[in-house]
């Protein structure tokens, strides 16, 4: 029963990072065939950078569920958004300093990535009545 009560959540939020990995792949790949590969690399770090962050809380967010483990879901919600911070901020500081990537193209996926959760509940929009 109480799984049940996570299930509708953990769904939208693997469809939810389904379209982060599709929205980084595609403009990844529009980036090597427009511009160049160097830029469709720094393309798919800055993606992979969000993706992973969220990822991580993701699974802090949905670790347990129900009423006698809410101040447990509270405290692992606030720890996921802390380490999803944390872990963007490490990997963009690895990213800057060990390699030589293009600005342009880290920042804009990052951000075109980043803008797909204000869009998330249009594309969430459940007309079953």
């Amino acid at each position: 029963m109480v799984a049940a009560l996570a299930k509708p959540g953990r769904t939208l939020a693997k469809r939810l990072i389904t379209i982060e990995i599709a929205a980084v792949i595609f403009v990844a790949a529009g980036m090597a065939l427009s511009v160049s590969v160097e830029w469709a690399i720094a393309s798919f770090i800055g993606g992979a950078i969000i993706v992973t962050a969220n990822m991580v809380f993701s699974l802090c967010a949905f670790l347990f569920v129900g009423a006698r483990a809410a101040k447990l879901v509270a405290a692992l919600f606030y720890t996921g958004e802390v380490l999803k911070i944390l872990i963007t901020v490490a990997l963009f500081s690895v990213v800057l300093v060990y390699t030589d990537v293009e600005l342009v193209p880290l920042t804009l996926t990052y951000l075109l990535v980043l803008g797909i959760h204000i869009f998330a509940p249009v594309f969430f929009i459940n007309n079953n009545k």
